[in-house]
């Protein structure tokens, strides 16, 4: 394998996850006999610092050719004052926008070993896998907006194909994992939800026979996700949805620091690969950020982009053998114990892939 890999570290401790995360690729390249090149460029608000644009042309010109692109995290105070007309997050979003990214796959899968983390019960949380499947190119963050001084309009919007695209994609990862797909919508109040369901219902069963699907209600599956979180195997639903079920989920997770995830569009290549964390300004620089879930996010590319099974199956479990050997952010430790570093918690997975 030779592949390109765009690095867009972005803002706040994007820079010292992606770094740690860059480290494990390449000592996966070594140790299988790849060649991973890495190109790094901005995005967010270290863009519009440096250009002011938080997509430069030359950022999208490089993803556009690379063969996947692994991305820290992006936003902060300093660029998200209620007057400002550039935002870090619309970098993110033109991005996903321009490479038809329309799918965020987001794995949830509590580990043994730091159940404590979680404020859940810990027999809630065993054998819990899920995996979440976001729409990213429609909905409410994509759809018209005004503002007067006195009244605002988000539009949400959605087309058939939109639907249709994600609802297909997330079915065959229901029928490769254990055969049951939720769908997630609002259909008892809005449109966009009522074709959402409406989809589900014509495309699941003609084309998708056998596999258990059922339709569930934001409202409800926010609370199931707490209650009952062994009844999911995927989940799929709207842009919206997905972005607040998922940092939800990630508390069965026990931290954001644990999850990954992978956004996709028609073809593998060039996928977009990022921790679900924001960029924690108030951390930054420190050195204590958790790396694992940017490393997480590598193998996740390694699956999805470049089809290497048994070298993101070896990444995974580096980062589970080092929590295992108790290598913990601190995010991840329990109280009173030392924190593992940022730098810390990278060589402890470079030390287990051997």
């Amino acid at each position: 394998m030779n592949a390109l890999i765009a690095v867009l570290p972005g803002d706040g401790i994007g820079v010292e996850v992606t770094a740690q995360s860059v480290r494990a690729l390449t000592k996966i390249a070594s140790r299988f006999g790849h060649t991973f090149r890495f190109e790094q460029a901005l995005i967010g608000g270290a863009a519009i610092d440096a250009s002011g644009q938080p997509l430069p042309a030359e950022t999208l010109a490089l993803c556009q050719r690379a063969d996947a692109i692994l991305l820290g995290a992006v936003g902060g105070p300093k660029w998200s004052q209620p007057d400002a007309t550039v935002r870090p997050e619309q970098g993110l979003l033109g991005l996903r926008k321009a490479l038809g990214l329309f799918a965020n796959l987001r794995p949830v899968a509590p580990h043994p070993a730091v159940l404590h983390a979680s404020p859940i019960k810990a027999e809630l949380l065993q054998g819990v896998d899920i995996m979440v499947v976001r729409e990213l190119t429609g909905g409410i963050y994509f759809g018209d907006k005004q503002r007067s001084a006195t009244e605002a309009t988000d539009v949400c919007r959605y087309t058939l194909v939109e639907i249709e695209r994600v609802v297909r994609l997330a079915a065959n990862l229901a029928r490769k994992r254990r055969g049951k797909l939720t769908s997630v919508d609002k259909a008892n109040v809005l449109e966009t939800s009522r074709l959402w369901r409406s989809a589900v219902d014509r495309i699941l069963p003609l084309e998708f026979p056998g596999l258990t699907f059922e339709h569930m209600l934001v409202d409800s599956a926010a609370m199931h996700l707490i209650r009952k979180p062994r009844d999911f195997d995927v989940i799929v639903t709207e842009n919206m949805f997905g972005d607040i079920l998922t940092d939800e989920a990630s508390m069965l997770a026990g931290s954001l620091g644990l999850l990954p995830s992978a956004s996709l569009g028609e073809t593998a290549r060039g996928g977009l690969y990022e921790p679900i964390h924001g960029s924690a300004p108030d951390i930054a620089g420190r050195g204590t950020a958790n790396p694992f879930a940017a490393i997480l996010s590598a193998a996740l590319m390694l699956r999805y982009s470049f089809h290497l099974e048994t070298e993101a199956l070896a990444l995974e479990k580096a980062v589970s053998d080092s929590i295992v050997a108790g290598v913990l952010p601190a995010d991840l430790s329990a109280p009173g114990m030392p924190a593992a570093s940022t730098q810390a918690a990278g060589d402890a997975v470079i030390a287990a892939l051997g």
